[in-house]
């Protein structure tokens, strides 16, 4: 048994592809010129070789079996379980991290899996197609293959091509639209327009491929708070994806936009005034059955998560349920979330954590009015 792995493996993957086999066909960003993004900073795109992809799903297939056996000598007839994974990540010097990430893949079921990295589908339809057969062939139990993907490259793909992505197992598709405002993204250097949003998200959604639409609350700083949250709204409406993801701004060190806010060039706005703009963009929401998701700890609210339109009104009421509060009760729950103590609002009713907090906020105004708020808004901007 070969306790090392030997793929590849990029950066990043949505949070919802926890749990999902990474595979690489491309490194990198094809574009990477996006003035908040330092993921692909000083890199070059690169199209992998498709027999170089087939290599790799080789060798997570090799890894698959070796875990196989190493549960057969555990005892464990075969089973990735408890047993076996604490095995693998009990023994840093003898398995690798691909070995021990296909060894969670395993535990939590081995049925999906993610195409990294920013882009899969700039790939040829044909390479692409090949390359999602091969993977399919050799792990048969996998039944979704998701992906990231630029909307200007769905654009140039045809609806007949994105269906037949759609039959060999790509079924899921994750695009950073971040806003539907064409004044936002030219600033931000997107490299896409509101309409390459809308007439990309369209066609994968006419070929059947389920559409995760992720847009940044924030991103139009104070001059275009307003027209982003309802542009945004307008784009989407027309797009009518399966998923909204919420995904609020953090201008991290090392990006062009946080030159641009050092040189005055972009105001960043605050949580509350975050939380305004993010109620005012499911306000214009409208006819659409997407479900919306604030799965991530940059959001102050993650609490804001259900389908519309059914639950239209139970996101504003959660947010007027913030604004109801007192100015202090706001401050401790900011801290409470910004620690990573809370969850939603329901947890300002445990009384000693409600206690502890508040002793913290009273601190900081004792210290120095106004501290706390602006600390907060350095927490939020140092998250990943």
């Amino acid at each position: 048994m070969n306790p090392n792995a030997c793929f590849e493996q990029g950066p990043i993957r949505p949070p919802s592809e926890a749990r999902s086999l990474l595979i690489r066909p491309t490194r990198n960003c094809p574009w990477n010129k996006c003035a908040f993004c330092h993921t692909y900073r000083d890199t070059r795109f690169q199209l992998r070789p498709v027999e170089a992809i087939k290599k790799d799903i080789d060798c997570v297939r090799d890894t698959a079996d070796a875990i196989g056996e190493l549960s057969w000598k555990l005892g464990q007839g075969g089973k990735v379980n408890d047993a076996v994974v604490s095995q693998v990540f009990g023994d840093d010097d003898r398995f690798n991290e691909p070995f021990r990430h296909v060894a969670a893949w395993l535990y939590f079921g081995g049925q999906t899996a993610f195409l990294q990295d920013a882009d899969t589908l700039i790939m040829k339809t044909d390479d692409l197609l090949e390359v999602l057969r091969y993977l399919k062939g050799k792990f048969p139990d996998i039944i979704r293959i998701t992906s990231y993907c630029r909307s200007k490259t769905a654009r140039h793909k045809s609806v007949e091509d994105l269906r037949r992505i759609r039959e060999a197992g790509l079924v899921r598709i994750h695009v950073g639209l971040e806003s539907g405002s064409d004044a936002v993204l030219k600033f931000i250097r997107k490299g896409a327009t509101a309409a390459d949003h809308i007439e990309g998200g369209q066609h994968l959604v006419a070929a059947g491929i389920s559409l995760c639409e992720y847009v940044m609350p924030g991103i139009g700083g104070q001059l275009w708070s307003r027209e982003h949250a309802v542009e945004t709204a307008r784009v989407l409406n027309e797009i009518k994806p399966d998923h909204i993801r919420l995904r609020t701004l953090s201008v991290r060190r090392g990006t062009a936009l946080y030159e641009m806010m050092q040189q005055g060039e972009f105001h960043p706005i605050g949580d509350e005034e975050i939380l305004k703009e993010i109620r005012l963009f499911i306000e214009h929401l409208d006819g659409i059955e997407s479900r919306i998701v604030s799965d991530h700890i940059l959001n102050l609210l993650e609490e804001l998560e259900g389908k519309l339109p059914e639950d239209k009104e139970k996101f504003l009421g959660i947010i007027d349920r913030y604004f109801s509060m007192a100015e202090e009760d706001r401050l401790i729950f900011r801290l409470g979330r910004r620690r990573g103590i809370y969850r939603s609002l329901d947890d300002l009713s445990e009384p000693n954590t409600y206690l502890q907090l508040r002793e913290g906020v009273e601190r900081y105004q004792r210290e120095e009015p106004g501290k706390l708020d602006r600390d907060l808004d350095r927490i939020r901007q140092n998250f990943i």
